[in-house]
């Protein structure tokens, strides 16, 4: 088994990300403001492009790594992930709590390949090159994927790349497959596109929100309203899916059919941690660690915090 070392995001790259987004701590009238790190998805963006946080600055990140690594940095105060970044964050020793999750979500996350390439199931993917993110959702999805085909990391020819370089090398056949989340998923599929698998029976796919350590000493009514207004916000998204996408596509960048395709499969309320979220995630965990996908045992189930129940439920 070869070894792997945690994925690093560059100094450059965190700090190109936080200046394209902007905003100061400092609300216009001087109060202090919560700095939100997210993604171009989810529950957050919707939060965003309604402006319905406006105790909130944001800052935007490609993939869940990148903003756990911001995260560790004291960038960024909360932002939502996958499965697989809070773990590859506490294995780098970064220090946050996870506060929220989402219902299972595993039809978000698939391996996509050529209709003409003629592959039938994922062991056809046997000594073939497989793109995906490191750290991301899509790791976790990966080890499933082959346990359940009894292969192992040796078997295919991994390709680490994040989305912006993945989509052309799959474009482009440099990679045999791609295994990729919403909405970058949903802007891949296109006629002559095959979705192998998703992580239906495989992974739950859940989001997660994070939260620093010192934001929720120092910022608990900032965090508790912007959980309340994320809780409220994606309610009222699944509840109103078509006026959802009007909202959310510019936001995206995508055009309106894309996003709803996305939107219909990925979008899920937001859910309480608790015990059995603890077990679930530390679950993931032990697998990394015994694949050495990550340098030791780490910790997950104590990274619960479970004090905005009250909001979730």
């Amino acid at each position: 088994m070869r070894r792997f070392t945690l994925a690093l995001v560059s100094t450059l790259a965190l700090l190109g990300a936080l200046t394209a987004c902007g905003g100061g701590e400092k609300a216009e009238g001087g109060g202090e403001k919560l700095r939100v790190g997210y993604q171009r998805f989810g529950g957050q963006s919707l939060v965003k492009a309604r402006g319905a946080s406006p105790g909130s600055t944001w800052s935007l990140f490609e993939s869940g790594p990148a903003l756990t690594e911001a995260l560790k940095a004291g960038a960024v105060d909360i932002g939502q992930t996958g499965e697989a970044p809070p773990i590859f964050a506490a294995a780098g020793r970064t220090d946050f709590k996870i506060i929220a999750t989402s219902q299972p979500v595993p039809e978000g996350e698939a391996v996509l390949v050529k209709e003409e390439r003629g592959f039938k199931g994922f062991k056809d993917l046997k000594g073939r090159k497989v793109a995906l993110n490191k750290g991301s959702n899509v790791n976790w999805l990966l080890v499933k994927l082959l346990e359940a085909n009894g292969m192992t990391i040796d078997d295919i020819d991994v390709k680490y790349l994040k989305p912006a370089e993945a989509r052309p090398a799959f474009d482009n056949d440099q990679v045999d497959a791609w295994i990729i989340w919403d909405p970058y998923f949903s802007l891949a599929q296109r006629p002559g596109v095959q979705v192998l698998a998703d992580a239906t029976g495989l992974a739950n796919n859940r989001e997660y929100l994070l939260a620093s350590p010192r934001a929720l000493k120092d910022k608990p009514e900032l965090v508790r309203e912007f959980v309340r207004v994320y809780r409220e916000v994606t309610d009222w998204g699944i509840a109103h899916p078509e006026e959802r996408v009007k909202v959310l596509a510019p936001e995206l960048g995508l055009t309106e059919d894309v996003a709803a395709r996305a939107l219909e499969r990925s979008a899920r309320p937001l859910a309480p941690v608790d015990a059995a979220i603890g077990a679930e995630i530390q679950e993931i965990a032990d697998g990394f660690t015994e694949l050495e996908l990550i340098p030791g045992k780490v910790d997950m189930k104590s990274r619960i915090d479970d004090r905005f129940t009250d909001l979730l439920k």
